[in-house]
């Protein structure tokens, strides 16, 4: 075994084997991690404001169910409406920006 090398990184080793060399996992992945950013920032903003998933529900004019949908990363029915609906509930607004496909998605107030 002289010469290999180890790593304790085990999700940069299924990373590197199952994804890195595929352009559709690598866009699935991508798409992954902006349905979990988005659930992220709804929760994190709901809180912060000291609003239960039935409370925002009302302000947003929809049931809990949706506002939990909305929250779980694996939903990936966002409408744009909805978001801005939901923004605009928490005082927020939605920014849309375009990046180059090479270039990762930052989100949140640390970009």
């Amino acid at each position: 075994m002289a010469g290999s090398r180890k790593t304790a990184d085990a999700v940069g080793i299924l990373h590197r084997r199952y994804i890195k060399a595929s352009e559709k996992r690598l866009a699935s992945l991508e798409r992954e991690r902006e349905n979990l950013r988005i659930a992220e920032q709804i929760y994190s903003l709901r809180t912060a404001a000291g609003l239960s998933q039935k409370d925002l529900a009302h302000r947003v004019g929809t049931t809990q169910s949706v506002i939990s949908r909305l929250e779980n990363a694996d939903y990936d029915g966002h409408s744009l409406n909805m978001l801005a609906r939901i923004a605009h509930a928490l005082g927020h607004k939605v920014c849309i920006h375009f990046v180059a496909q090479d270039e990762p998605c930052l989100a949140g107030p640390n970009r």
